[in-house]
């Protein structure tokens, strides 16, 4: 790893610290970049973060897809955590908190917008982020695409029931453009591109070497992704402090409780760790376009369920950062191959 990569989370650190800042300075200026959005899908991030997926996609390998039938525990782990458990668990912990923990400090109508946010959140598992994380694990690209594809596939379907069966609602309107928008531009989009740049490339070597001199531009569209996010909520930061920690705390337990289960489960079931970290790390992070959209349309923008969706944002990038940190020290714990 080059010095940048080793303290990739002091760069992330500052990036936040920063953003907060400039987001209270020059409030003008996020103004402009969050007016750049198309069906609820920010066009400037979605930049950034199409920089960071690429990289993974160009090692994607057609040919070594049909291998992960091989391996079906991985993907089985994945399904079972993001649709069985963890909508459930983050219902659980949004009404123990804000009903019972923190109701002397949250009035409850409040506390119920909280809680909505929160199961949007855990309702909707990560579409393009997890590229990321598990680029950054060394991850199988290839195994990670099947489990992303899979997981939008069944979100298709199954999003809108579980959260209209957790809210108590039956007029849950998902927000299909942006569901599709997120899906062609982080999944698909990428995806041709890395195949047409192995195609021009040829040999292994090439894409290897391609690879390493593009990978930085992906650790800096992480950056600036974390500055700006930061810098768009910096504001909300610093009038609400108390509330926002309130609201991360949920957050931050059900984001780690959730990594222990799937990466439990792949150790225990004996998941080559290139398949186990991004298997755990999909169940973790989220599709924050999704909730934060669908909050805003149930809820309205101002509402508590849009803000618990945005703390969501905001909490998602360092947690990650600590659980790739996490995932990487106890590689050598995984078996490689296939047990």
């Amino acid at each position: 790893m080059s010095l940048f990569e080793r303290y990739l989370s002091v760069w992330i650190f500052l990036a936040i610290v920063l953003g907060i800042v400039l987001g209270n300075l020059m409030p003008g200026l996020f103004a402009l970049v969050a007016s750049a959005e198309f069906a609820k899908v920010n066009l400037v991030i979605a930049v950034l973060i199409w920089a960071m997926v690429y990289p993974m996609m160009v090692g994607v390998d057609p040919a070594s897809l049909k291998d992960v039938a091989r391996q079906p525990r991985g993907l089985l782990i994945t399904l079972v955590v993001n649709w069985l458990i963890k909508p459930f668990t983050m219902a659980f912990l949004g009404v123990l908190f804000f009903e019972y923990i923190f109701s002397d400090m949250i009035a409850p109508e409040d506390a119920t917008q909280y809680i909505a946010g929160l199961i949007l959140l855990g309702a909707a598992p990560c579409t393009a982020m997890v590229f990321v994380w598990s680029h950054l694990t060394r991850g199988d690209a290839n195994y990670t695409l099947v489990q992303v594809s899979v997981n939008d596939l069944i979100m298709v379907f199954a999003f809108a029931p579980i959260v209209a069966f957790l809210l108590g609602v039956t007029d849950i309107e998902v927000p299909w453009e942006t569901l599709l928008l997120s899906v062609v531009l982080f999944i698909v989009l990428p995806l041709v591109a890395g195949l047409m740049t192995r195609r021009g490339l040829g040999n292994v070597a090439a894409i290897h070497a391609f690879q390493g001199k593009i990978k930085p531009f992906s650790v800096v569209g992480l950056i600036v992704t974390v500055l700006i996010l930061f810098g768009l909520q910096g504001p909300s930061v610093m009038a609400n402090p108390a509330l926002i920690v309130l609201i991360a705390i949920p957050i931050l337990i059900q984001s780690y409780g959730i990594f222990a289960v799937g990466y439990a489960a792949a150790f225990f079931l004996r998941v080559p760790h290139r398949i186990a970290a991004p298997c755990a790390l999909i169940g973790t992070s989220n599709f924050f376009e999704l909730a934060v959209a669908v909050a805003i349309s149930l809820f309205g923008l101002h509402s508590g369920a849009a803000l618990a969706t945005v703390v969501g944002v905001l909490v998602e990038v360092p947690v990650m950062l600590s659980l790739v940190a996490f995932a990487n020290r106890t590689r050598a714990r995984f078996p490689e191959d296939p047990a």
